[in-house]
């Protein structure tokens, strides 16, 4: 059971085991594009591809569903990212339980959104764990875990494809210990418990009253969705990439005002000043333009330097 690209590796690690795949539950085709044309998720194209059975139930509370899901007799069954929240029913129904592979150190970062999570709350370190799943949300206890670094410059796509290689890499040897009950089930310490809640498009708008790091982290998780993005002569503008820089706001500079950095500034040539420090402005992508780096933008936007962003 899974949907997004995240789940991918995770489901073709399983198809090269001896395992046998019965069915694949995805999200409902859902629309995209300027079109809004219905499309398949990355796991429904893999599943396809791979010639096996897919499900895409709306919801698997009620007794159709159910009788759907007892109909393949599942030994087990892996989720991992699949966004649909599986009643007691349904986790009753395989042998063997039902196992998420979930990318964060649980217990922290439990809920929808834990790899911007890690990002948002400056964390250094990351990982994936492979827990048994119960009633609670991302409550059940871990059966293994591996830690990944969080690089300065990872944002939520760059370290979402490192987690879910790792979890791939995981995940064959978890569901055979488990099964061989070689593993143990250890269960998650509550005291240390944090939780990410789901992101939603307005959480991207930049508030340039906010110190510089917290923004900087805020473009690194929100990217490649929902993009942090503020408003320049009445328009779009997103922030693609940016660097916090070790400086004091400009004296008389307001939060929002577009300032020239240094030459061989790590920030780049152009910067906002916040509510602490100055946001460097490395790669933007303005409202029906291509993206482009600071230097291409400002040449072809010289009022830029020198004018105020909307705070809000």
């Amino acid at each position: 059971m899974g949907t997004p690209d995240f789940a991918v590796p995770c489901l073709q690690s399983l198809l090269a085991t001896q395992h046998q795949v019965a069915a694949v539950y995805t999200q409902p085709d859902r629309p995209v594009g300027r079109g809004r044309e219905p499309a398949a998720s990355p796991v429904k194209r893999l599943a396809i591809a791979s010639g096996i059975e897919v499900v895409q139930p709306v919801s698997l509370r009620d007794a159709p569903a159910i009788e759907k899901l007892a109909g393949f007799k599942p030994d087990v069954i892996i989720v991992a990212a699949y966004g649909l929240i599986l009643p007691q029913a349904a986790l009753d129904l395989p042998g063997h339980g039902v196992l998420n592979v979930h990318p964060s150190l649980l217990p922290r970062h439990r809920g929808a959104s834990p790899i911007p999570g890690a990002i948002l709350e400056g964390d250094p370190v990351t990982g994936v764990s492979i827990m048994l799943m119960d009633a609670g949300m991302d409550t059940g206890p871990v059966l293994a875990q591996e830690t990944a670094l969080v690089a300065a410059e990872d944002n939520a796509l760059t370290l979402g494809t490192k987690l879910a290689a790792m979890a791939a890499g995981m995940l064959p040897d978890a569901l055979d210990g488990w099964v061989r009950g070689e593993l143990k089930a250890v269960p998650q310490d509550a005291s240390k418990a944090t939780c990410s809640r789901l992101i939603s498009k307005e959480d991207g708008e930049i508030d340039w009253r906010l110190p510089a790091v917290v923004l900087w982290r805020r473009v690194r998780a929100f990217y490649p969705w929902p993009g942090c993005y503020t408003r320049w002569q009445g328009k779009l503008l997103k922030i693609v990439e940016a660097a916090p820089i070790p400086q004091p706001r400009l004296v008389g500079g307001q939060p929002g005002s577009v300032i020239p950095l240094d030459p061989g500034s790590p920030g780049g040539l152009v910067g906002v000043n916040t509510g602490e420090g100055v946001l460097g402005l490395l790669r933007l992508h303005m409202e029906g333009k291509k993206e482009a780096g600071a230097a291409e933008f400002v040449r072809g936007h010289r009022g830029f330097i020198g004018s105020q962003l909307l705070l809000r």
